[in-house]
């Protein structure tokens, strides 16, 4: 409702911390508040119920060094292992150059792989010694490795997988005002609200290059060393270049490293004599003995490091860093001369790469069998796996890159292309296409590739489970230059040739569904996962109709692997066809050209658990109704209570109480998985996200007073997923089951489109749910709700043209544009799959522009080398006869074919060709190069920012829309203006005529694109979420205890730099400025804004809400400039992300221009309270009540900046729509109508004011003065400005009796929030604004 101008900013819609806490993809959430192993420990009476293990003790530990400063001191916890602390030594700045030692207490030598409190007396006597080993060669070659690192001498890695400036973060880069900044500006004046955002934004500030600390550090060309040295110890030879330019060769020897009399052209490598016999046991060491600049040198590059947030210069270790679509032209033209580049292959492998290689399926399965009793074993087996699937990922990923760029030789070279498999790194790789025929009845490829998303989909769910004795191979699949890749660790007895007789499956469908296997083993697991994943036990029937019965679908298979492992594969169908679609797309009605591409349609596992929570509901209230009709005295006692630390998986409790749950259904699953708690019944069955909505109002108050418990052990729901697939019941009996299961999926289908779907929209359409910035977030919102992108056209057509809606006709936008680059994908890929990697530069910059160039040059040229092109006579270049309309011809009828929908108009939005091209890219991996791409001729013309002209990060300063004149900036700003401007480069700097958009060179690089199967943390949401109930159960020491254990597992089981981490962050932030922790809410926020950057992307959807959440706890600590500098950031990235005018941009400006009113920047404040209304009035209409709401704030804007006529014309509007949307008693009306009375009465005492003014002046020119001004008069109004309020302004300034505004700013201030206690004039006022702390914009 109605906010006043001393109203807090709200945060950006949609953005609860619950929505950020755990991944958006599954359905499995944590129940809030279950008692879990970690709130066991501090439990009500804080007692420890972990009686064996022993109580954490935190205490300083001395550790003695063999070199100067001679001890340090570190922070510890018995918890600890060993080697955590030896990696915290290894990264102190002062004992850096350690790396091969051990450590002795009392003498005694410390095992690595034991926690500090197996050391006996450690507590008593923290003292330990730092004891340097002799080195082994992988020591020594480690050492050297970890030396460049240090001294900065690594230089760049071109890196397949990486991508170019990966894991980049510009929060640093964000210019931030400081206290030296002037009071009269701030980061956003002049800031044009509705122009484009430069490209810039994207970009970090380009830094000074680092100090050099040597010239070069390489392997020398001794190396390595001969037979008869190597006995004697030399391990490897190294050639340094100083920076004062004196070549040294050092010998790396198992005592440590020394100089050597070795030259380019002698091979010596005994230690040399005076004055250069230097030796050291740390490399850091002789370098400073070598060059004297060295030291100074290496102290300035800490100091150059340290200038950076350190979570901004981590190397990301548990995950892959975003690879960002634009990079700067400078990153890829930084390359330099590094011989070690070459050599780092054998430094981190060993000659025979032999240590790289890791049996990857023995460690994912020694890793889940470890012992999961007490929390200690939980942390150190979670963070294992998170670790191991970190590293697998990235191990996995590689290779595929590999297997698609054809530098891997296949074990079968004489099949066809895409039945071809590889092993390389002890992966086994596959390409996700029907090589072998399995899918032909299902759609053949098409098939093939969907099948390999939802079979990695599936294995993550089994991993998330953890079931007891049922594994998984490690699975990742990679999309990259348009193939799609099967990354997964070798089973064994995968491969082994069964004897005659044995099928080569042990349970499941063996050749299609004609032979089934039923190994009695498999049974239990599979019964366990299956009650999970809702799967019902069923029949099935091979080719001899002979009946089987399985626990899971005939897709599903189980293998025993020779190491006796049970195993699961093939996990794409653990949810039944979506059989509406399939009968309606699909069906025999349809001719080829126009049949859906594929059967491959399933259901969500999401949209299954939602139908089940609706079939629960519907068998709670028939067994209330029971209860109602046959009440007994018994009834009480008789009624099953369930513990938390039950584990059946078919008892659950429903409890209805009127205490603290305000009266809402709560219904909790606790069988051992984690499922969400539903705390709000509403009548069309949704799930809302935390937010609890009193509905007992309705029933009888009696009902309300009473607790009752109801007994659902006798409900259970589960779908048959093998209907709609070929089965062939034979009996009677078995058709009738198979009628009952047929009826289930077709009504979970209807759920789907007739509630599902249009609940979306209409959330959406009521601002109840955050409004998604791009393709990214709105399939996200999709998939949470349980809907396939495959409804998109669905979504669209519910959408209509909008007319009547901005709101819902702006999702439709937004589902075009992502339909579009969806099928333009699909495009790409089978154009790039069968281009050899060397053409994918012309491939993909032709195909863009026909895409988004057509504008521009509607017959583009196709860049190919003709003589590179002839070296492959056998490859088709088709893309080259691609035009923009045959394109688009094909994208119509590729849209229509896989989303059932006919687009009218042009596929590219006009205005909205970067927002498609920033689509494209994240979906295709490519990264492309910096600058204002000309996507039409009249480009700069239309535009009314020429984006040529905007290279800076400040280009957005000449205001359109707002009326404020441009300002000249001096100084500081005005120079760095100048600088940035100065590289910018025409639109199209081709010599070619006509130009094109994009030319070859602008496509910089291609990234893989995966999906893994790492299972998220269960253990540290339980933390959370036990924190989260506490604080909302108003214990609050408790609640901030768990939430500080929540941060601290979360951030020892995923390493600081991972997209979980970010999310808790995120959440944690929000949480502790809600407990009015500011400065703690303002650390953790920025600490999500880097992360996010660097994990996610600086222009995720994600990070951009963290910058908002930034802003606001910036200015709730003071620092309001600072505030708006991350709120003009986010703005920025906003408009690249979506465009401008997104829908909940309403709040984020609201928010801007309420912190601008404590700064006292009342005309800047009120243009952005006006633009906020005009998005307002364009999304939500002239008539809604918060567009009222917003008018209201927009007229106390007006009379802070004496504009009094408008002010009164504005409170009008907004009274009379709180008058007809709320009725006249309502207290918004009352309240916006004594403000209508107190402005009007200002506005008249301003204009008798005026008045009597004016009839002074014309008495005083007619006394036969001269017309020109007196000295100390003012100047005439601006124009545009109402000559009244210049005039009062005048009086009120001069000092003449009797003026309305002799107040200083802070009492007018006060005035109009109804704080002033002097008396004054107006009739009547009330103290308050309506319920401005109690609700905000609604669409906002």
């Amino acid at each position: 409702m109605a906010q006043g101008t001393d109203a807090q900013p709200q945060p950006p819609n949609g953005t609860s911390p619950d929505d950020h806490a755990t991944t958006p993809e599954t359905s499995e959430q944590l129940t809030n508040g279950s008692s879990t192993e970690v709130a066991k420990q501090k439990g009500e009476n804080g007692e420890d119920e972990e009686s064996a293990q022993q109580p954490e003790n935190v205490f300083q530990l001395t550790v003695e060094l063999p070199h100067a400063p001679g001890q340090t001191q570190i922070t510890v916890s018995t918890q600890e292992q060993v080697q955590d602390i030896r990696q915290s030594i290894v990264d102190l700045p002062h004992t850096f150059q350690y790396s091969c030692f051990h450590l002795e207490h009392k003498g005694k030598r410390v095992n690595d792989f034991i926690e500090l409190s197996e050391v006996t007396d450690i507590v008593q006597e923290p003292t330990i010694k730092l004891v340097e080993d002799p080195y082994t060669e992988a020591q020594a070659r480690m050492h050297v490795v970890r030396v460049r690192e240090l001294i900065g001498a690594a230089g760049d890695r071109p890196d397949l997988l990486m991508g170019i400036d990966a894991g980049t973060s510009l929060c640093d880069s964000v210019d931030l005002p400081g206290e030296k900044s002037s009071d009269d500006t701030t980061p956003v004046t002049n800031y044009d609200i509705q122009g484009p955002s430069a490209i810039s934004t994207l970009l970090p500030k380009p830094r000074e290059p680092a100090p050099k600390t040597v010239k070069s550090i390489s392997l020398s060309a001794w190396n390595p060393p001969p037979y008869h040295l190597r006995m004697r110890g030399h391990l490897l030879y190294l050639q340094v270049t100083t920076n004062e330019g004196e070549q040294h060769y050092i010998t790396s020897h198992v005592t440590g490293f020394y100089v050597n009399k070795s030259t380019n052209n002698k091979f010596d490598p005994t230690p040399r004599s005076s004055p250069k016999s230097f030796a050291a046991h740390s490399l850091i060491t002789l370098l400073g003995q070598l060059s004297p600049s060295f030291d100074a040198s290496f102290r300035k590059l800490q100091e150059y490091n340290g200038e950076r947030d350190p979570l901004a210069a981590y190397q990301l270790s548990n995950s892959i860093p975003a690879a960002p679509w634009l990079v700067s032209p400078s990153s890829v033209q930084q390359h330099q001369a590094d011989l070690t580049r070459t050599q780092e292959a054998f430094l981190l492998a060993g000659a025979e790469n032999a240590e790289t290689l890791r049996d990857w399926n023995e460690e994912f399965q020694s890793t889940r069998e470890l012992p999961k009793e007490t929390v200690q074993d939980r942390v150190f087996r979670e963070r294992l796996t998170s670790k191991l699937f970190a590293e697998y990922n990235e191990a996995a990923v590689r290779g595929a890159i590999l297997v698609a760029r054809g530098e891997v030789q296949p074990l079968n070279p004489t099949e066809a292309k895409d039945a071809q498999i590889f092993v390389y790194n002890n992966v086994f790789y596959s390409f996700g296409a029907d090589g072998v025929g399995t899918f032909a009845s299902d759609g053949g490829d098409e098939a093939a590739r969907v099948a390999t998303g939802k079979d990695v989909q599936g294995v993550k769910h089994v991993n998330q489970l953890d079931i007891n004795g049922l594994f998984t191979p490690g699975t990742v699949v990679v999309d990259y230059l348009g193939k799609r890749i099967v990354g997964q660790s070798i089973v064994p007895g995968i491969f082994k040739q069964r004897e005659p007789g044995e099928h080569q499956i042990d349970y499941g469908g063996v050749e299609g569904k004609d032979v089934i296997a039923t190994l009695e083993g498999f049974v239990q697991p599979f019964a366990e996962l299956s009650k999970a994943m809702r799967v019902k036990r069923h029949a099935v029937w091979d080719k001899d109709n002979k009946k089987h019965e399985l626990e899971a679908s005939v897709e599903t298979k189980g293998l025993l692997g020779t190491d006796g492992r049970k195993y699961v594969l093939d996990l794409y169908r653990v949810t039944p066809l979506d059989i509406a679609w399939l009968e309606q797309h699909r069906g025999d009605g349809q001719n080829e050209a126009n049949r859906y591409p594929h059967r491959m349609t399933v259901l969500r596992s999401e949209l299954v658990d939602s139908y089940r929570i609706v079939k629960l509901r519907e068998y709670i209230s028939k067994e209330m109704e029971k209860k109602r009709a046959n009440k007994t005295q018994d009834q009480a006692t008789d009624a099953k209570k369930l513990t938390n630390g039950t584990t059946e998986r078919e008892e659950e409790e429903v409890k209805k109480t009127n205490g603290t749950t305000g009266g809402e259904e709560g219904i909790k699953k606790t069988n051992g998985t984690t499922e969400g708690e539903i705390n709000t019944k509403q009548p069309n069955g949704e799930l809302t996200n935390g937010e609890t909505k009193d509905e007992t109002a309705e029933k009888d108050p009696k009902e309300r007073q009473e607790q009752e418990t109801i007994d659902v052990s006798g409900f259970s729901f589960s779908l048959n997923p093998d209907v709609f697939s070929g089965q062939q019941p034979q009996t009677d009996e078995e058709k009738a089951e198979w009628d009952v299961d047929d009826a289930n999926v077709r009504a979970v289908c209807k759920y789907l489109t007739s509630e599902v779907i249009p609940r979306l929209v209409r959330e959406m359409q009521e601002g109840d749910v955050g409004f998604p910035m791009d393709g990214q977030s709105l399939t996200r919102d999709m998939h949470k709700r349980g809907i396939n992108v495959r409804y998109l056209g669905e979504i669209a057509r519910l959408c209509g043209d909008g007319d009547k809606d901005k709101r819902v006709h702006a999702l439709g936008l937004l589902c075009r544009q992502e339909m579009v680059s969806r099928v333009f994908k699909h495009f790409a890929n089978t154009q790039l799959k069968k281009l050899p990697p060397c053409f994918a530069q012309s491939c993909i910059s032709h195909l863009l522009n026909c895409l988004l160039g057509a504008e521009l040059n509607s017959k583009p040229h196709v860049d190919v080398d003709e003589e590179l092109k002839a070296m492959y006579p056998d490859v088709d270049f088709a893309f080259e006869k691609v035009t923009p309309k045959s394109l688009v011809d094909e994208l119509r009828k590729q849209i229509n074919l896989r989303y059932r929908i006919q687009l009218d108009g042009d596929l590219v939005q006009p205005g909205k060709q970067l927002q498609l091209l920033r689509e494209v890219c994240l979906k295709l991996g490519f990264q492309l190069e910096a600058k204002e791409y000309q996507f039409a001729k009249d480009m700069s013309a239309s535009q009314p920012i020429g984006l040529a002209e905007k290279k800076s990060s400040d280009s957005l300063t000449v205001p359109q829309a707002n009326g404020v004149h441009p300002q000249s900036e001096g100084g500081k700003k005005k120079k760095k203006k100048n600088v940035e401007r100065s590289p910018s480069r025409p639109p199209s700097d081709s010599p070619t005529s006509p130009p094109t958009t994009f030319q070859c060179d602008n496509v910089l690089n291609i990234v893989p694109i995966f999906k893994d199967a790492a299972p998220r943390s269960v253990l540290a949401e339980e933390a959370l979420d036990a924190g989260r109930m506490s604080i909302q159960q108003d214990q609050k020491e408790l609640g901030q205890e768990l939430l500080l254990e929540s941060l601290s597992l979360h951030e020892q089981i995923y390493g600081i730099l991972h997209p979980e981490v970010a999310r808790v962050y995120y959440a944690l932030s929000t949480l502790y400025y809600g407990l009015d922790e500011k400065s703690a809410a303002v650390e953790l926020a920025k600490k999500a804004v880097i992360v996010s950057e660097r994990t996610l992307g600086v222009d995720n959807a994600e990070t951009v809400l963290a910058y908002l959440n930034l802003s606001l706890f910036e200015h709730a600590t003071g620092n309001t400039k600072n505030a708006l500098a991350y709120v003009r950031h986010a703005l920025n990235l906003w408009k690249i992300v979506y465009g401008v005018r997104h829908p909940d941009s309403i709040t984020t400006l609201n928010n801007a221009a309420v912190m601008l009113q404590t700064l006292k920047q009342f005309h800047d404040s009120r243009l952005w309270f006006e633009a906020s209304l005009d998005i307002c009035e364009e999304v939500s209409g002239k008539h809604a009540i918060a567009t009222a709401t917003l008018l209201f704030q927009l007229a106390q804007a007006l009379a802070l900046d004496h504009d009094s006529k408008t002010a009164v014309a504005k409170m009008r509007e907004s009274y009379s729509i709180f008058k007809s949307e709320l009725g006249p008693e309502n207290q918004n009306t009352k309240e916006a109508e004594n403000w209508l009375e107190t402005l009007t009465h200002s506005a008249v005492n301003q204009a008798k004011q005026a008045n009597a003014f004016l009839q002074k002046q014309r008495l005083f020119l007619r006394g036969g003065r001269t017309p020109r001004l007196a000295t100390g008069a003012r100047p005439q109004p601006p124009a545009g400005q109402p000559a009244t309020s210049v005039s009062t302004q005048a009086i009120g300034e001069s000092g003449r009796p009797g003026g309305m505004d002799q107040r200083s700013l802070d009492e007018l201030l006060k005035y109009i929030n109804g704080e002033s206690a002097s008396k004054q004039t107006t009739p009547k006022k009330k103290p308050a604004n309506p319920k401005r702390r109690q609700q905000r914009v609604p669409t906002a």
